[in-house]
């Protein structure tokens, strides 16, 4: 029989990944996956994203991101590597999310973006249980708003 106190130290995990290839140079795919205060343009899934500092999105940089229906998140950029993917987490009490999105170019000019999501803490599986459809919706609507802006990008 556990205790509360063993069962409060266990790791509680929510995730979810999606991918889809894009028929784009990976500079393009980059540049519009990290000029993130445009996602709204592209994608419903958020309302605005407002960067909370200056200077080249890199590790360290945070915004505020604003969705339909869930409250506002104040997001830091945790892992960066130019031109192939960043990591950023948003952190409030009993939960931390990390979202990643990885690019891995294709034979052939295409790019393969991977979204993803994870929830950890005590409270994930409680906000599975409300949020996780959304979720995974959101995370496909942003794959696929990326999608249609990249492929019709202006400077190709």
């Amino acid at each position: 029989m556990r205790s509360a106190l063993e069962s409060d130290r266990r790791v509680h995990v929510m995730q979810f990944e999606t991918s889809t290839d894009i028929d784009a140079a990976p500079g393009d795919v980059w540049k519009v996956l990290t000029d993130v205060e445009r996602w709204p343009q592209w994608t419903a899934s958020m309302t605005s994203v407002q960067r909370l500092d200056e200077g080249p999105f890199a590790v360290g940089s945070r915004a505020r991101v604003r969705q339909p229906k869930l409250p506002a998140a104040v997001w830091e950029v945790v892992d960066f590597e130019p031109e192939r993917s960043f990591s950023w987490t948003a952190k409030t009490p009993g939960i931390t999310t990390t979202a990643e999105h990885r690019l891995t170019p294709r034979p052939g000019g295409v790019v393969g973006v991977t979204l993803s999501i994870c929830q950890t803490g005590p409270l994930s599986p409680f906000v599975a249980l409300l949020s996780s459809r959304m979720t995974r919706r959101y995370v496909r609507m942003e794959a696929e708003g990326l999608k249609r802006c990249c492929e019709n990008f202006p400077e190709r």
